[in-house]
């Protein structure tokens, strides 16, 4: 049944809608601007449960993550300074955190000295997304042009004759992955909608035409995880594996590509959300587990908290073109599930892996996770208010 988007089931999202804006912009942007702020003009990394910082190392993809995530939370109408936080880390990144080639480090320390030089595909792609987000946020053409400088870099020394990039100086040869060509997707659809630059827009394509092509398994409907040099499904298990999280991330992205006009957007959307559905949800906690394989049996039953976030983006997003109380329905559950990872003394931090049995693995909570909550939060109040 197709409805009305405003008669959809709208209560229940409209009262979680509230919290999630709530607890972005009440508890989780005022102890990540503060707590473990450096003052080198870094976020913190991670924090135990009772919100001390752990300043041991400080991963460029965190802080690339970080600045999304304050644009994101600004943009929903955080009054604090987010606008200084990401100006302050954004150049401190460019200044620090880049090598002679063009490329940026893996790691630096809380003065952003660099500690681990190396490079990498997914770092990389992080970057990008920052250098688009903050560039829109900001005003500032500089960081379109950064982006457009290190996109030089990498089509030049890491283009693949066979399709896709090589992944860099830390990721295991031996295995070929979708999940940095994903980032690289989104940090270009980002980088195309902030600048109206064309090159931005052609390679989210071309990343799409790829994925459509050998990310993707036509029998399952499931997206692969792990590959061989030239693109084909890895030997054993590992190219029969499927994270649920990767393929509602996907439906997310091929949604607003497919809105863009992308013709193959919706079918790619609607197979994958119905695999990842179909047999990567547990309904005794009601979250989305970390693998499965393509037959739909359970590989990896914990569940960490990102998968949650992107079932509910992929239910938003397919909200927005459908108006179904399906839709609806499900961003509701996606909600209920990730709540019980933020249900913690401190509020604005979180749990990350829930075992098999319902317990937690103890540990910090990861500064990346911000990245994940915050563009879902964003997705659900945008979708509400519209």
């Amino acid at each position: 049944m197709k409805l009305d988007p405003r008669q959809a089931q709208f209560s229940p999202l409209e009262q979680a809608a509230s919290e999630a804006r709530d607890w972005l912009l009440r508890s989780a942007a005022p102890l990540w601007s503060t707590c473990g702020r450096t003052r080198s003009g870094l976020f913190a990394e991670r924090m135990t449960l009772a919100a001390e910082p752990d300043a041991s190392y400080f991963r460029l993809f965190v802080q690339a993550r970080h600045i999304f995530s304050f644009v994101t939370i600004g943009g929903m109408g955080w009054q604090g300074p987010w606008r200084e936080l990401v100006a302050e880390t954004v150049d401190t990144l460019l200044r620090n955190a880049k090598r002679p080639d063009g490329f940026f480090v893996h790691r630096i320390d809380a003065d952003a000295m660099v500690i681990d030089e190396r490079a990498d595909l997914y770092d990389q792609a992080f970057v990008l997304l920052a250098l688009g987000t903050a560039g829109d946020a900001l005003g500032r053409d500089d960081l379109f042009d950064e982006a457009e400088a290190l996109l030089d870099v990498i089509e030049t020394e890491w283009k693949h004759p066979l399709g896709g990039f090589n992944e860099g100086e830390i990721a295991n040869a031996r295995v070929r992955r979708q999940n940095p060509h994903m980032h690289l997707f989104e940090a270009f659809l980002a980088l195309s909608e902030a600048s109206d630059r064309q090159r931005f827009a052609d390679a989210a394509h071309s990343i799409a035409e790829l994925a459509s092509r050998k990310f993707f398994d036509e029998r399952s409907g499931a997206l692969l995880e792990y590959f061989t040099v030239d693109l084909q499904p890895a030997p054993g298990l590992e190219g029969r594996t499927a994270e649920p999280g990767h393929c509602f991330e996907w439906a997310w992205l091929f949604e607003r590509l497919a809105a863009a006009g992308w013709g193959k957007g919706v079918e790619m959307s609607d197979r994958l959300t119905r695999f990842a559905r179909g047999c990567g949800i547990d309904p005794v906690r009601g979250v989305a587990i970390n693998e499965v394989l393509t037959d739909g049996a359970a590989h990896d039953s914990k569940a960490r908290l990102w998968p949650q976030t992107e079932r509910l983006k992929a239910a938003i997003s397919r909200l927005r073109r459908t108006g179904s109380d399906t839709e609806a329905g499900e961003a509701v559950a996606a909600c209920r599930g990730l709540h019980q990872y933020l249900e913690v003394p401190v509020q604005g931090l979180w749990r990350d892996k829930l075992k098999k049995d319902g317990t937690w693995v103890d540990e910090l909570a990861p500064g990346s996770s911000l990245y994940h909550i915050s563009c879902a939060y964003a997705e659900l109040v945008s979708a509400v208010s519209s």
